[in-house]
């Protein structure tokens, strides 16, 4: 079995975070493991309280993980701390991590800044040139590329702007009233639209840490950036379509919809 490994806070409602990040690898057919970056005490209404870990810790959590159990795809989630963001890119570089899948968590949906400039750069300088993949919202996107992101156009030049700047593919993800469910990949000089259809189920809290997850378990099957995203893509909206609540962790393996015959395979697999 592939291995996957995901750094990033911890969701005690299992929501979002490694919660959400372990439940998706795991049902996409790939071991699990994780580094935790923060506690969370919260639930579906809030945060009440946030205990980051030190930065000396997270860099003991990984250095455990890649000296016994290699990961062969890293997700990388919420990092709010310029110490914490330091660790994980020296560990990257120092275990030549690969198939990093960067979900570069720095705005809420209401539009609320969610990590501090301070981190924002330390983000910049250290750990966005060392992912392969970015999964940046619009939002995230507009803090990135520095420029306003009001269509389809303005969402390509971004992602192709973001791509070059650092040197990874980038995967901006449609939603906050502009292309939903659309998603534009930019990866070694060309792009590629995967379009989605808009699904009205009110349980999306944590589909940004599950896409990011899934493409990750993807990579670390050995498809390709391509095929990994359209899985991870095909992954989400089936779950959505089947009305489970993501959030509350209603896997898709309990409710009919044929995970193994799809999702556990690698390229070139049959059931």
């Amino acid at each position: 079995m592939k291995t996957a490994l995901t750094i990033a806070g911890s969701d005690s409602s299992g929501g979002a975070g490694i919660q959400a990040d372990m439940k998706t690898m795991m049902a996409n057919g790939v071991y699990a493991m994780s580094a935790v970056t923060a506690l969370t005490a919260q639930n579906t209404t809030g945060v009440a309280g946030i205990m980051e870990a030190e930065p000396d810790f997270l860099g003991k959590q990984l250095d455990c993980i890649f000296t016994d159990i290699r990961p062969d795809a890293v997700k990388i989630g919420m990092v709010s701390s310029p110490g914490l963001i330091a660790v994980i890119a020296e560990k990257l570089e120092q275990y030549s991590a690969g198939n990093v899948v960067l979900d570069p968590v720095m705005v809420a949906t209401s539009g609320a800044r969610l990590i501090s400039e301070d981190a924002v750069e330390e983000l910049r300088m250290k750990l966005l040139p060392a992912a392969d993949v970015l999964t940046p919202n619009i939002p995230e996107a507009e803090v990135l590329s520095g420029r306003k992101i009001t269509s389809r156009e303005e969402m390509e030049t971004a992602a192709e702007q973001i791509s070059k700047e650092y040197g990874c593919a980038v995967l901006l993800k449609g939603g906050h009233n502009l292309n939903d469910a659309n998603d534009y990949l930019f990866q070694s000089g060309r792009g590629k639209w995967f379009c989605g259809q808009r699904i009205p189920n009110p349980n999306t809290h944590g589909t940004g840490c599950t896409l990011s997850s899934a493409i990750a378990s993807n990579l670390a099957k050995g498809f390709a950036l391509e095929e990994a995203v359209e899985r991870a893509k095909e992954y989400i909206s089936g779950a959505l379509a089947a009305m489970l609540d993501l959030g509350k962790g209603s896997g898709p393996m309990n409710h009919g919809f044929d995970i193994k015959s799809r999702f556990f395979r690698g390229p070139g697999e049959t059931a």
